[in-house]
């Protein structure tokens, strides 16, 4: 917008002219720049009404001066104010110079409008213009373009035409030269080829490439070539014809040229292995490997790597060798440990794996093939130095002449070959670790000791066998040197000879397990597969079945022979009635001592059957804890083996049965002797002299109690479970008929009847510790039966209402009566016995 104001429209004459004239007379207000830029309508209309209403700047100062409240507002002015303004002027007197600025305004807008359609309309016919040219110009660009492809893709045709005729030019040049190559070397070849072929045995006459020692590695790949080409003539033409004179003369010619080719690869050779010789000796390793790189023409270098091997000190030594043994065995082989020869082995070991690992360097900075070095080295160590100190180590028994225990006997053999084994398979995987080509090594290890456990569970069945035979011959000695210490105990007078030697051991039992226990750790050693191992382990187990089985059977054999003793101690001062009171007394005495040794032989078969239970326990837990786990992998192994040991301990069930059988025989025995010493015909047939009738258990019944008590302690702490209870049941049994047979010999009265009845009581009192229901329900029906001895004759018949099943021992009670034939009772009761 134009600025008229900008100069002298600033003075105020100027100013009332500009106000009294017409708007017409104003001149330019707007222009094109005022819409240029950051455009506001806010500051045109500013800018179109400052002139006219210069209030509206005073009113804009006011809204920017004092009369703003604090809360941004303008105070209002009073009313009073707004009416004295409104007397003194016109409420708008400019409006007619604003109407009239406004239509020149837009007046002057439409103008600018049509200024400004013009300039677009000018502006678009000249962009029109330009975009036409600018696509002409575009497409015959694209036209070049386009050809300059072409002439690219035919330049690239040609280029890529011309490489390929290039190539096929440098194959054929390639080829051409190669085969110039070969010719000419086949030249040289035959040449050479007729030099060998001049005369058998001659040459002198050689080329000087054969004899200078500068070019050995070349004379020797030709010498190569030239013996595989004459040897594969003389293999595809066979033996010569009659018909073939040419081929054969040719064939004749070459079996010339191939033996003196071998006569000089047989030299070179030679000459070459000394040189590699002597630079060995004097450690110049560029020089071996050269001479090794060319000596592995001559049959892949087979002859060399075995020459380097064979020449190694380890080997050739006579001195290392014997400082082996001497190392392992000591300076006194015959008296060589297994600890000791552990130790000499691990020392040896480790010295032959120390010096590999030196040959190993040397082997790698020498030879092109280390690997098959490596292989042929460790192959003789373990066929030659290790074979050799195991022959010395390992002498095997035999098994008809077996050492004896002073020598070691079988477990000597058996303890040095795991030692033996073990610390080689050690070495082997040093070894394996050290680097060994291609070679099996544990296949190796395994085949040096395939003699030894071919036959190895054999030698640990007759080991064990020999232990057991040992110590059975030990306990023997052990037991007659305390008999000869103790001196004699007179069997005349009674005694049992039952010495503690002679009992079955627990220890002994502990022995046998851990001998198997070694026996099987040296089956895991040896046995690797599962079905072997399986095998191995029933066979040492069964041996300790065997073991375990015959010593425990021969102790409860041992310990049933002197309850034996004591039954035939007893039968001997069994007299009659008809003896003097002398002979009685001494016969009485002897019964005692006889009595005694029974006690003692019973306390003796118990102790038996308790440590046979204790050795049984401790072989079931063995076999669950250590033999089990081997046999599981293998059918049916396992349950094989359940069977063999039920089978095994058989033959112990069988003497404890039968011995525990004589222990009730024994005890039934002193029972009788003590009841018919003991029980008098007054204690259940008091005289009726007026006295109170005594009420305790009679002589007998308490000698018979305390002897059970103190005879069967022994039994409650050795016996277990079924076991237990069966004999006690049987025992209480045993006693019931005893004492029924011992009561039917007195008559009883009603005083007699109630003492009876006490000893009754007593008797089933003390029978309630068996733990025994039937037992004890035989002596309540016994308490029930001695009322008949009690009640009166009459009342006899109302007795056994409730329990009839007693009513035919209650008949021969009855009959026992003293009054049974004074009170005529059979008559009496002859109905209820029908």
């Amino acid at each position: 917008m134009r600025e008229p104001r900008d100069g002298a429209r600033t003075d105020n004459s100027k100013s009332s002219k500009t106000a009294s004239s017409p708007v017409s007379s104003f001149p330019l207000i707007l222009d094109i720049d005022d819409f240029k830029g950051d455009f506001s309508f806010d500051a045109l209309f500013g800018n179109l009404v400052g002139e006219l209403l210069p209030s509206f700047k005073l009113e804009d100062a006011e809204l920017d001066g004092g009369d703003a409240l604090p809360n941004g507002h303008i105070r209002a002015p009073s009313d009073a104010s707004k009416y004295s303004q409104a007397l003194v002027s016109p409420l708008f007197p400019e409006v007619e110079k604003l109407l009239s600025l406004f239509k020149d305004s837009c007046k002057e807008l439409l103008e600018l409008r049509k200024q400004i359609d013009g300039r677009l309309y000018n502006l678009k016919r000249d962009v029109s213009v330009q975009d036409s040219k600018h696509r002409k110009t575009l497409a015959e660009l694209e036209k070049g373009v386009d050809g300059l492809f072409d002439s690219f893709a035919r330049l690239d045709s040609r280029i890529s035409s011309v490489g390929q005729t290039a190539a096929k030019i440098g194959d054929h040049l390639q080829s051409a030269d190669a085969q110039r190559e070969t010719a000419s070397q086949t030249i040289e070849l035959i040449k050479y080829l007729m030099e060998f072929n001049s005369s058998p045995g001659d040459l002198m006459e050689l080329s000087p490439l054969f004899s200078d020692d500068s070019r050995v590695a070349e004379a020797a790949s030709i010498a190569q070539k030239l013996r595989s080409f004459a040897e594969e003539d003389i293999g595809r033409h066979g033996i010569p014809v009659p018909s073939a004179m040419g081929n054969a003369t040719a064939s004749r010619g070459l079996e010339v040229a191939v033996a003196n080719l071998q006569d000089y690869c047989n030299e070179l050779e030679n000459r070459l292995l000394s040189r590699f010789d002597a630079a060995s000796l004097k450690r110049e390793l560029t020089t071996m490997a050269e001479c090794a790189k060319i000596l592995s023409q001559f049959n892949r270098g087979t002859s060399a790597m075995q020459h380097y091997v064979a020449t190694r000190p380890m080997f050739i030594d006579v001195e290392i060798m014997n400082a082996d043994t001497k190392l392992v065995l000591g300076d006194q082989a015959a008296q060589a440990s297994p600890s000791n020869v552990s130790r000499g082995l691990s020392s040896l070991y480790k010295e032959i794996t120390d010096t590999v690992r030196k040959e190993a360097a040397t082997i790698t900075a020498v030879f092109p093939s280390p690997s098959e070095v490596m292989s042929i080295l460790v192959q003789r160590v373990l066929e030659q130095r290790i074979t050799a100190l195991l022959d010395r180590l390992l002498e095997k028994p035999s098994l008809v002449n077996i050492p004896s225990m002073e020598e070691g006997g079988l477990l000597l053999y058996l303890r040095m070959l795991a030692v033996a084994y073990e610390k080689t398979q050690e070495l082997a995987r040093d070894l394996q670790a050290v680097g060994c080509g291609d070679l099996d090594v544990e296949g190796l290890t395994e085949s040096l000791f395939l003699s030894h456990k071919d036959e190895y569970p054999e030698f640990e069945q007759a080991s064990l066998r020999q232990l057991y035979k040992m110590k059975m011959e030990e306990l023997r000695t052990e037991n007659q040197q305390q008999i000869s210490d103790s001196g004699s105990i007179g069997r005349a007078k009674g005694a049992s000879v039952v010495s503690s030697q002679q009992q079955i051991s627990v220890t002994v039992v502990t022995e046998f397990v851990r001998w198997n226990e070694e026996a099987i750790s040296r089956c895991n050693l040896f046995a690797s597969q599962p079905a072997i191992l399986a095998t191995h382990v029933k066979a040492v187990f069964t041996c300790l079945l065997d073991q375990v089985s015959q010593y425990i059977a021969d102790g409860l054999e041992r310990a049933r022979d002197s309850l034996t003793e004591a039954a035939n101690l007893r039968e001997r001062f069994v007299l009659g009635t008809s003896v003097t009171r002398r002979v009685a007394a001494a016969a009485a005495s002897a019964a005692e001592a006889a009595a005694a040794a029974g006690e003692s032989s019973f306390r003796s078969f118990m102790i038996a059957v308790q440590r046979s239970g204790s050795s049984v326990a401790i072989i079931q837990q063995y076999f669950a804890n250590s033999i089990s786990r081997l046999l599981l992998p293998v059918d049916g192994a396992h349950a094989a083996a359940c069977e063999e040991m039920a089978t095994a301990l058989s033959s112990a069930e069988a003497a404890a049965y039968k011995g525990l059988q004589q222990c009730i025989e024994t005890v039934m025995a002193e029972v009788e002797r003590l009841l018919a010493a003991e029980q008098k015909a007054t204690d259940y047939r008091s005289p009726d002299d007026g006295m109170a009738p005594d009420h305790r258990a009679t002589s007998a019944c308490t000698r018979v109690v305390a002897y059970l008590s103190r005879v069967l302690e022994s039994a409650f702490t050795a016996l277990e479970g079924l076991n237990k209870q069966a004999f006690l049941t049987e025992l209480g049994n045993r006693l019931h008929k005893v004492l029924l047979n011992h009561w039917q010999k007195y008559t009883f009265n009603p005083s007699g009847g109630l003492r009876l009845k006490r000893d009754i009581t007593e008797y089933g009192e003390y029978l309630r510790s068996f733990n025994a229901p039937s037992v004890d329900e035989k002596f309540e029906l016994l308490g029930i039966m001695a009322n008949v001895f009690i009640v009166a004759p009459e009342s006899l018949s109302t007795l056994f209402e409730g329990t009839p099943s007693i009513r035919k021992d209650a008949q021969r009670f009855i009959q026992l009566r003293d009054d049974y034939k004074a009170a005529k009772l059979a008559s009496k009761l002859s109905s209820l016995w029908s």
